[in-house]
């Protein structure tokens, strides 16, 4: 009886669902179907605020459908904003962040929907949010004094990001802060001591939040901690207390357990079904209290519960309802416990239990959709058609809506739509699409023809046939060309065309046929199934014991299918081989040299194939080498006597006497023999036997000589051999075996050659070996041609017709007579050339490089051989875009079989081809087909041949390039981009130029002097942009000599006004000009002589500014002087300046009120003599130092009296009156340097402060914080540990909104492995 795997027919709703399963066919997208959407951007889309936008939706339909959005419920017009833009052949949006764009203004609520003539398929609302990482809010940290015993909770408060950062403590030297059932951090990001001790004594207990999605870390202000000891305060007490007081404070004394969190003795905690729950229990307590977690009622749910942070987190993953209830924490030491219960609540978002499916009805059918949805609260349903509320979409009278079902009858084609369910609560919704799409199609089958599986016999065989029909088509499977239809329990029919065999064996093997019916067809597939032997280990490896430093090898000899390619692998403990050269894999045994103890283990011989594996372990033991008088291992001593009784034809008797098994025991005997007539001198393995039996019976072949050892094997290793025994010659005899590998081929047109494989001596059975070849024409009428040969393995039949097949066989006879009746073989006198070409040779051109050639296949009588394939020689004619020719290389493409078509790749775009095919068998090409001609489209261009910079000026470089090696089509332009590199290798603005593609020069003016470009350079051609060529170039300094500062000094790119110019014509040069957001004069900057300063600066603002220069004294009351500059340059020297003073100067613009620089200052240098005399030789210089040097002695003397009299140099006084800048007080009143106040605005310390005395902000240089680096208590880093902002020296920095930032920088790498 057929045997199906169905749903009972007594249970409806399954049937329901069995419906739905059935009517879920993937449509082909050849035929009409309502969009289904593919794929689309998760519904919490949390944005990266520095890139753009990405909000996917694609979908799939016949006709293609077109797609549109709506933002916060209402239609979002994309053509209204340049940023965004809508992906080709997609609904996939793309928001432009990274030119301009800010994505706060893209925060909302998206939905796509995808449309065409039979429906509209909508995707889930996409919720667009840029994730935010703020800065810290400011706060005045007190130090923390705490009592030694006392609990202590230090308060992270990190900002509020989204998404929430992850919180961890880490001291200055970026180290992890140790954490045990004593310190440990809260699920909240505080840090809970239950009690202190002495060495919690620190200054920088730092909380540091980690946002993942921008990569940023920002780090709290650094917290002091100190705990005063009973010891220290006691002393601290005696010393403000006279003798006779009585003093002392109370020891370190045992408190039992309280809560730090939670608080009460109860609270609750509300979590979704398929969330992680968290609860958490911290207890104060000397000693450290040790947290228990029970379930009230109930055990804790087994392999879904694990203990997190010391116990003191449960963590109970993918909870469901039934976790609902009482958790309770008990905090417990040797003087009490508290407890604490929590209780839980498992809430559910909305569920599937059953989604609605596609349906595919034919006219005049009926369906069903289901869509049913749990949760708590019990969800809503509600339905749309083609993405408008049932309720007001169009009427369908087929459709009748039932609650969670929508009921289908007697449908027509205008009944095709897209049904959306909506299953919501308060907690989430669930959205599908499924559409209803009535088509009248015949059968087809959709899995590929003769398609061939390979199984392993006794292995499950699973034959595809999958299917589409409407209506859903029946399906019948059929073996062999006229076999009945298959029934009976030895096969499995699935509901999706799978014909399952469960246990394949060798006569499965196969052509199965499918048949897929309904009322508009039939179509039938063949597949064929192939059942292979199964791998095997006929030798396994055997435990194993050895001394050390010795050898060992263990065996692993396969038996595989002949037509598997098996590959064998040792491991050793289940892992890979150790790299050791010690290590030896042969091809049947893994051999280990000079074992060591390292060597002790496993050892598994694996071995694959394509369709099955298998293995075989044995355990080495590696001992120990005895000593001196110990028990000495060693193999075996070769046996002896041996015996030859019970002498037949065909068996004979063999005895023999053990030798010492030196104290490892004989495990086995290995018998060899030597057939002393045909092969003297060479020892053939004949069996084996156990160690305890010694004697066997042995099977002869007549006609041998032979001689017999034995070999004795235990643990250790195998014995030498014995002496042979006494020889025995058996009886001669009829060969039992004819000659194998029989085969018939032709070497000549007119020939058949007859080759086998020679039987050896050993088979020969007795003397006189000879061989009858017979032959005769297959399928005609002949008598058997026989001829009897000796000594030779080939036999000519000369004057036959050309490639025809012969009956051929070869039987062996000796002396005695003949061997039995062979098998016959099929073989094939010679074959000829093939007679004609292939036919109807046609190209399709699929792309510019890949083509498509198919041929109608020759006549098999016409081939003349086996046919072996077609080749196909192409090659290219000319170039369509250089109409010039050059030398023929023909190429050739082979295609195996009676294939009769192929496909040409590696083509040159925009080119004329030539090709012919030909017919191939075993001894040649047959005639080629007449030529066909085919063109290429154009393609993409090869790079441009060369691009050179020259004439490289202050403000301008030439570009000179040449065209493509290979244009793949006619060139429509050229694409210039272009960007400013600076000093730390920083890119600047990117500009693009599109140049004529008959132009070849290109001049860019107006570039910044003295700076670095880098250009980007490609072709086009209608197709598209091609592979572009890169190269750098810099603009010369000034020839003045007038020192500029460099692109992208300071912090980040200036805005650059430039002016390029395309290929120049006749004409004169258009310029491009980019104008600055507006007007400032920056980074002036001077370089002094002794007469004469250079003053440059960068200005940003409208063209065509005059520039003037003011200068004065530095310190001084006087006007300042005013130069003007020629013309609208950004550089002037002033000259006329006095030697060894200090100026200072500032730049302003004619035209913009009040517009000026900020002052610089510079000092000129020291005046020179004009010339100079070595004042060392003059006698004047020699007696004033020698006057200098006595009035120093005086002093030095009368200071020494001084101090011996108890007087005080005024050291201190001249400190304080010269107090080094770098090196201030820390003011009382706001806690801040007195260089760097809150007024600035977070500035960095400078590198080189301080540390007060009371070591409240950091530890010496040598341990640097990151908050003596950073902005305050704001300190960032680069992903590449480099800290934001300047070690020392002035900053700009733009004011920050609230407590954020616009995005802080990315964190140190070292610090991402802590979280």
């Amino acid at each position: 009886m057929m045997k199906k795997k169905s749903i009972p027919a007594s249970k409806p709703s399954l049937m329901l669902f069995l419906c739905q399963i059935v009517s879920a066919l993937d449509v082909p997208l050849d035929l009409s179907q309502p969009p289904t959407i593919t794929q689309q951007s998760p519904k919490d889309y949390i944005v990266d605020p520095r890139e753009n936008i990405v909000i996917q939706c694609e979908a799939k339909g016949k006709p293609p459908p077109s797609f549109s959005w709506t933002r916060n419920g209402t239609h979002f017009d994309i053509d209204k904003d340049a940023q965004v833009t809508m992906k080709p052949n997609s609904g996939t949006l793309v928001i432009n962040i990274m030119n301009g764009g800010k994505a706060e203004a893209y925060e909302g609520v998206y939905q796509c929907t995808a449309r065409n003539e039979r429906g509209a398929a909508i995707s889930n609302n996409i919720v667009i949010r840029p994730s935010r990482s703020p800065l810290w809010t400011k706060e005045k940290l007190e130090p923390n004094h705490v009592r030694e015993g006392d609990s202590l909770v230090l308060h992270c408060r990190p900002p509020v990001g989204l998404p929430p950062p992850i919180i961890f403590w880490m001291d200055n030297a970026f180290q992890r802060l140790p954490q045990s059932e004593r310190v440990s951090q809260g699920l909240n990001g505080d840090l809970y001591f239950s009690n202190v001790q002495p060495e919690d004594t620190r200054e920088d207990y730092i909380c540091y939040a980690r946002f993942n999605h921008t990569q940023t870390i920002q780090q709290k202000q650094p917290i002091s901690v100190k705990v005063v000891s009973m010891d220290s305060l006691n002393d601290t007490i005696a010393a403000n207390l006279s003798d006779t007081d009585i003093y002392g404070a109370k020891p370190v004394t045992e408190r039992q357990p309280v809560l730090l969190t939670p608080t009460g003795s109860t609270s609750t905690k509300v979590e979704l079904r398929g969330n992680v729950l968290l609860l958490e229990c911290i207890a104060a307590g000397l000693p450290t209290p040790v947290i228990r977690w029970t379930k009230e009622g109930g055990e804790l749910p087994a392999n879904r519960t694990f203990f997190e942070n010391f116990k003191k987190t449960l963590k109970i993953i993918d909870v469901s309802e039934a976790d609902s209830g009482n958790y309770k924490c008990t905090a417990r030491n040797v003087l009490g416990s508290v407890h604490h219960v929590i209780s839980v609540t498992v809430k559910a978002a909305p569920y599937w239990i059953t989604a609605p499916r596609n349906l595919v009805l034919s006219p005049g059918e009926d369906g069903t959709l289901i869509c049913r949805a749990n949760g708590n609260p019990k969800p809503s349903i509600s339905w749309l058609a083609n993405g408008v509320p049932i309720a007001i979409a169009p009427e369908d009278p087929s459709r009748k809506v039932d609650g969670d079902t929508i009921i289908f009858s007697h449908v027509q084609e205008r009944s095709s739509a897209v049904y959306q369910c909506n299953a919501s609560n308060e907690y989430g919704y669930l959205l599908a699409n499924a559409f209803v799409n009535v088509l009248a199609e015949p059968p087809r089958i959709l899995t590929p023809a003769n398609k061939l599986y390979q199984v392993i016999a006794d292995s499950p065989a699973l034959l595809d046939c999958a299917y589409f029909g409407s209506p859903k088509p029946e399906i019948e499977w059929f073996k062999g060309a006229k076999g009945s239809i298959l029934r009976g329990n030895e096969y499995i029919f699935h509901d999706n065309g799978t014909l399952e065999i469960p246990v394949a064996q060798k006569d499965s093997t196969g052509t199965y046929t499918c048949v897929a019916r309904n009322e508009l067809g039939k179509i039938q597939n063949e597949v064929h199934l192939e059942i292979k032997d199964p791998t095997m280990i006929i030798k396994q490896p055997e435990y194993t014991v050895v001394q050390r430093y010795s050898q060992v090898s263990f065996e692993c000899i396969i038996k595989h299918d002949s037509t598997l390619l098996p590959t064998v692998v040792w491991l050793k403990d289940n892992d890979e081989l150790p790299d050791d050269e010690r290590f030896l894999v042969g091809k049947d045994n893994l051999t280990i040299m000079n074992v060591t103890d390292k060597d002790d283990g496993t050892y598994t011989c694996v071995v694959n194939t394509t369709l099955d594996s298998v293995s075989a372990s044995a355990v080495l033991t590696v001992v120990a080498a005895p000593p001196t008088p110990a028990i000495i291992y060693a193999r075996p001593n070769p046996p002896f006597d041996l015996e030859l009784t019970g002498q037949l034809e065909r068996s004979i008797d063999l005895s023999w006497t053990p030798g010492d098994e030196n104290n490892s025991p004989i495990t086995n005997f290995v018998i060899e023999y030597e057939d002393g007539l045909h092969e003297p001198g060479v020892w053939h393995y004949q069996t084996e036997v156990p160690g305890t039996q010694t004697t066997v019976q042995l099977k002869l072949s007549p006609y041998v000589n032979y001689s017999f050892r034995v070999i004795a094997v235990n643990k250790i290793g195998r014995s030498q051999p014995s002496e042979p025994s006494q020889q025995y010659l058996t009886k001669s005899a009829n060969p039992d075996e004819n000659p194998a590998n029989v085969q018939g081929i032709g070497s000549e047109p007119d020939n058949l050659v007859i080759t086998w494989e020679s039987l050896t001596g050993f088979q020969s059975n007795g003397p006189g070996l000879q061989y009858k070849v017979s032959w005769r024409q297959k399928d005609v009428d002949d008598e058997w041609t026989s001829v009897i040969v000796a000594n030779v393995s080939k036999y000519i039949v000369s004057g036959t017709p050309t490639f025809v097949p012969y009956e051929i066989k070869v039987q062996a006879l000796n002396d005695l007579g003949y061997a039995p009746e062979p098998s016959e073989v099929i073989g094939h006198s010679g074959e000829d050339l093939p007679m004609v070409a292939p036919g109807n040779v046609q190209v399709h051109v699929i792309n510019s490089t890949l083509a498509k050639v198919h041929w109608d296949p020759v006549p098999l009588k016409t081939v003349r051989g086996h046919l072996q394939g077609y080749k196909v020689y192409y090659w290219k004619v000319q170039s369509l875009s250089r109409r010039s020719r050059r030398h023929v290389e023909k190429k050739i493409l082979t295609f195996r079989g009676n294939k009769t078509f192929g496909m040409l790749p590696g083509l040159e775009p925009y080119s004329s081809y030539k090709l012919n095919v030909r017919v191939v068998n075993g001894k040649g090409e047959g005639p080629a087909s007449p030529d066909k001609v085919f063109k290429t489209p154009e393609g993409v261009p090869s790079s441009p041949s060369f691009l050179k910079i020259t004439n490289p000026t202050l403000d301008s470089l030439t570009l000179e390039w040449g065209s493509p090696t290979h244009p793949n089509g006619v060139l429509t332009s050229y694409i210039l981009k272009f960007q400013p590199i600076n000093n730390t290798h920083e890119l600047g603005p990117l500009v693009e130029i599109r140049i004529p593609a008959n132009e070849s020069t290109l001049i860019l003016k107006n570039l910044n002097y003295s700076t670095r470009y880098k250009f980007y350079f490609n072709a086009q051609t209608s197709v598209g942009s091609g592979s572009q060529i890169t190269e750098e170039a810099v603009t010369i300094m000034d020839e003045a000599g007038i020192l500029h500062p460099a692109v992208g000094a300071g912090k980040g790119y200036s805005e650059i006004l430039f002016a390029t110019s395309p290929v120049m014509h006749t004409v004169g040069p258009t310029f491009y000009k980019v104008q600055p957001l507006y007007p400032r004069i920056r980074n002036v900057t001077t370089a002094a002589a002794e007469t004469y300063a250079n003053i440059s600066w960068e200005y940003e603002g409208p063209d065509h500014a005059n520039f003037y220069v003011e200068y004065g004294v530095a310190g001084s009351k006087e006007d300042w002087k005013k130069e003007i500059v020629n013309g609208s340059r950004s550089f002037f020297v002033l000259k006329g300046l006095t030697p060894g003073t200090a100026y200072k100067v500032r730049v302003g613009a004619e035209g913009l009120s009040g517009f000026r620089s900020s002052e610089d200052v510079f000092e000129t240098g020291p005046a020179m003599a004009s010339r100079q005399v070595d004042i060392a030789t003059q006698g004047w210089f020699i007696g004033l130092m020698c006057a200098v040097a006595l009035l120093i002695l005086i002093l030095l003397i009368v200071c020494f009296i001084r101090r011996n009299k108890g007087g005080k140099y005024p050291v201190k006084e001249k400190e304080d009156a010269h107090a080094d800048p770098e090196i201030q007080p820390m003011k009382e009143d706001d806690g801040t340097f007195g260089e760097y106040s809150d007024a600035e605005d977070h500035k960095p310390l400078k590198k080189g402060s301080r540390t007060p005395s009371d070591r409240t902000v950091k530890k010496e240089d040598s341990d640097d914080s990151l908050v003596d680096y950073g902005e305050g208590v704001n300190g960032q880093f680069n992903e590449d540990g480099s800290f934001i902002g300047q070690y020392s020296g002035k900053k700009e920095k733009e004011p920050a909104e609230g407590n954020e930032s616009s995005e802080a920088p990315s964190p140190v790498n070292a610090m991402n492995s802590f979280v």
